[in-house]
């Protein structure tokens, strides 16, 4: 009878017990503390890609990706490169009409010019250049193929609103694209673990997420350059947000931060979001990266 009771108990509970220690409770009040009075909407996942334990804070709430939008474009077309429709050394044509304007690398270029995808995609990367990210977008398939290949992964908030039928409406609200900091999150790690595509399409988005210019006034600022970080971040007025993988070497972890109606939206380095992001940045390396 003891045995039965015991199994019984064992069936009921165990399942909420391994579900409470998924969560990282003392982290977790840790950020809590830290994002306390945030004048503005602030969401945060966090994972321990070893042990799995997560910290989600408002990490299911949709916030605008800004350039973070990139990050699935990248996928879109690593798809067509993984089906034979593009090639990742072919040479592209550039075109005035591809303009999009700002102060973009690719759109300092001469109509006919020809560049390489690779390095448009670096661009649209580690530079975060627009022309080259809306003409990768194009030749991904557009939104609707890269939204296809978004909700085939299981992230039904993850999408591409620009220049996408029927996307009108949320266009609107959350411009570019849209994700949550739990899909992002997920999608990072999902690149991280070789499985999107193909080990070797996986190990080559890595390597370009490797290379991101913007690292003053962001997150990956406080990881130790000896560190390897896989990372996007994305701006505008009201919204400042960033994705990264930390390598850390005994316990690599998801850091995604994201904020929107932010009432501070000064471009300086004290700016509000940027500021808490370095804060929390610096805490999780002090957390994981040090132990």
């Amino acid at each position: 009878m003891m045995r039965w009771t015991l199994l019984y108990l064992t069936i009921v509970f165990l399942p909420g017990l391994v579900s409470a220690q998924k969560t990282d409770k003392k982290l977790e009040a840790k950020l809590q503390e830290a994002i306390s009075g945030y004048k503005g909407d602030i969401g945060v996942y966090v994972k321990n890609l070893r042990t799995g334990k997560t910290v989600a804070i408002n990490a299911d709430t949709i916030f605008p990706t800004a350039s973070i939008v990139k990050v699935p474009i990248l996928v879109g077309i690593m798809d067509k490169i993984e089906k034979g429709e593009l090639n990742y050394d072919s040479s592209l044509t550039y075109k005035d009409s591809l303009l999009y304007a700002g102060s973009d690398i690719l759109g300092s270029f001469k109509t006919d010019e020809k560049i390489l995808l690779k390095k448009v995609i670096m661009l649209m990367l580690t530079t975060s250049d627009n022309t080259a990210s809306l003409w990768l977008q194009s030749l991904a398939g557009g939104g609707v193929r890269i939204n296809e290949i978004m909700n085939g992964l299981g992230l039904k908030d993850t999408r591409v609103n620009s220049r996408t039928p029927g996307r009108e409406d949320y266009r609107a609200k959350y411009q570019w694209g849209q994700t949550t900091p739990g899909e992002m999150g997920t999608l990072f790690e999902k690149i991280y673990r070789s499985e999107v595509f193909s080990a070797t399409a996986c190990e080559r988005m890595m390597r370009c997420l490797g290379r991101n210019y913007w690292d003053e006034n962001e997150a990956i600022s406080q990881i130790p350059p000896t560190i390897e970080v896989f990372s996007k971040n994305g701006c505008v007025n009201a919204s400042r947000s960033e994705a990264i993988i930390v390598n850390a070497p005994k316990n690599p972890y998801v850091f995604c931060i994201f904020t929107k109606n932010n009432k501070d939206q000064r471009w300086v380095h004290d700016n509000e979001a940027w500021a808490l992001a370095r804060k929390l940045s610096k805490m999780l390396w002090e957390y994981y990266g040090t132990n």
